[in-house]
Parts: structure tokens; sequence; C-alpha cells
């Protein structure tokens, strides 16, 4: 007689984060020693974006700002959606 022991299939993984608080992404950016560089980067950005980004209650995954920034700070996908996830946390 073979026995086989079941495994229970893995659980889904959640799906990424898809929107945080002002208050979370900042406090974000703090702790992860960033908060400097994105305002500095945001200084040279649109004043529509800068508007955006002091104003703005909340901060949403998929804004074409968010690409654009976490772009020029050299993020993977991975890494915005993990930045995401610890920021929603907070």
């Amino acid at each position: 007689m073979v026995v086989v022991s079941w495994v229970p299939p893995e659980p889904p993984l959640p799906p990424p984060v898809a929107s945080v608080s002002a208050r979370q992404f900042k406090l974000q950016l703090l702790a992860a020693g960033l908060l400097d560089q994105v305002d500095a980067w945001i200084a040279t950005q649109s004043k529509a974006v800068q508007i955006a980004y002091e104003y703005s209650g909340t901060f949403v995954r998929t804004e074409p700002m968010m690409a654009a920034g976490f772009a020029a700070m050299g993020f993977t996908d991975e890494q915005v959606d993990a930045f995401f996830s610890v920021a929603s946390e907070l």
C-alpha cells in the first residue's frame, strides 16, 4: 500500500495595495529615507504635479505621477508594490 501525503495548495497572494493615504505614503517615504529625494524630484516637476503631491489625500499606485516618480528613483514594480504594502500598515 502506497501512502500519499496530501499537501494543501498555498493560498493565493493578496492583490497589491492600490492606494494609501497621503500620511501613510509620506511616512513611508520618511521611514525609507526617501523623503528628501522625493521632495527634490517633486520640486523639478510641473506645477500640477507639485500641487497633486502636496494636496492629494490619497496616493494611487497606478497614477502616472507615481509611475514617473518611482521610475526616476529606479524602483521595480515589485519594489513599488512592497512600498505600498508597507505604507498601508502605517
